[in-house]
């Protein structure tokens, strides 16, 4: 097993830069998730880290190896595709031990490998198929069992998931933690989806426009981001975010420009007049008949255990999360508070974080 290491790393198709002075550490053992929307470069960098993508500039270590001009084969990496990349004319347990053929391992050797691979992911009785015989998840399964027999030092995932249906989603996220605690070997792994990122992850590395935004563990990002993106990308629903000022004068709190009052716990790093964007997370909204900051509702949405409250702050646009199974009629006007420790105030211009 081993560490990675990228090191102001620059990537350029042409004139256009794609990936931008990232440096990022993965521990020997740790999984690391790389998320960010469509474009941001996570996928590019994953397959810098494979050798399936040139180097600009900067170094990619695996272990205590500069890997930037190793062939791929060389650098004791297995990845598992979007795709599964399955032969389709091979068995599964040849498709499984194909990478050992290549490496002439011995027939008894090849057989104990995949035995072993096949016994972790619960496939034995699928060896004799085909993959055209074979389920999504399955197919999932034989493409994480490729990857194992080789016994690597690090294992890269490029949205392994995105192809499977959200239930077999969420079983495969739990075996592919289980896979990664019983083998104790390096994952990077590569997704769009945050709750994939939010479940898995040791620390998240979140991508944006070629730039890393911010590392950090799930609940560090999640409850600390560290600019407007960062918030507005983790979550589901997604963080709410209003415009507007400090108060000027007396106890600290932030008000909207259209002059609804949230009280803050203590003063940021802004000055008075200053334009600022407060964010709060829809689950921190809660209803109270007391409080002067009211709600009024255009939209409810009972999913079973929670209720989603559409609605305005003023003259902003918001959700609420409620766990109650409370039904507000459209129009409706309804007190909440958001208590001052979960408001999360920023720069409007530089879009940082500023409390």
């Amino acid at each position: 097993m081993a560490g990675v290491r990228i090191e102001n790393v620059d990537k350029s198709f042409g004139p256009i830069k794609v990936i931008r002075n990232v440096h990022i550490e993965a521990e020997d053992g740790e999984f690391v998730v790389l998320v960010g929307p469509s474009g941001c470069g996570k996928s590019t960098l994953l397959r810098m880290i494979a050798g399936l993508e040139e180097i600009t500039s900067g170094k990619i270590r695996i272990g205590d190896r500069v890997v930037n001009n190793l062939n791929p084969k060389d650098r004791d990496i297995a990845m598992v595709f979007q795709n599964y990349a399955l032969y389709p004319h091979m068995t599964v347990r040849e498709n499984m031990e194909f990478s050992l053929v290549l490496r002439k391992m011995r027939k008894t050797e090849r057989d104990a490998h995949v035995d072993r691979a096949a016994s972790i992911l619960g496939i034995g009785q699928l060896l004799d198929r085909r993959p055209g015989q074979l389920s999504g998840g399955q197919r999932q399964r034989v493409a994480m069992g490729r990857a194992i027999v080789r016994d690597p030092q690090v294992f890269l995932f490029d949205e392994p998931l995105s192809n499977l249906d959200a239930k077999l989603r969420v079983q495969m996220r739990g075996e592919i933690r289980d896979l990664h605690r019983r083998l104790g070997t390096t994952c990077i792994y590569v997704t769009h989806d945050q709750i994939e990122a939010m479940t898995m992850a040791d620390r998240i590395v979140v991508m944006h426009d070629g730039v890393v935004e911010q590392v950090g563990s799930p609940l560090e990002l999640y409850d600390r981001p560290r600019n407007v993106f960062v918030g507005s990308f983790l979550g589901s629903p997604a963080m709410n975010f209003i415009s507007g000022r400090l108060a000027p004068e007396g106890a600290p709190a932030f008000v909207s420009q259209s002059g609804v009052v949230l009280p803050l716990a203590r003063a940021p790093n802004a000055a008075r007049g200053e334009e600022l964007v407060c964010g709060f997370r829809p689950e921190a909204v809660i209803p109270d008949p007391e409080s002067p900051i009211k709600l009024l509702v255009s939209l409810t949405e009972p999913t079973g255990a929670e209720t989603h409250v559409f609605g305005r702050l003023g003259a902003d646009e918001v959700i609420a999360v409620l766990r109650e199974r409370l039904a507000y009629p459209e129009g409706s006007e309804i007190g909440v508070r958001i208590a001052p420790e979960n408001l999360h105030v920023f720069n409007a211009s530089t879009q940082m974080r500023v409390n």
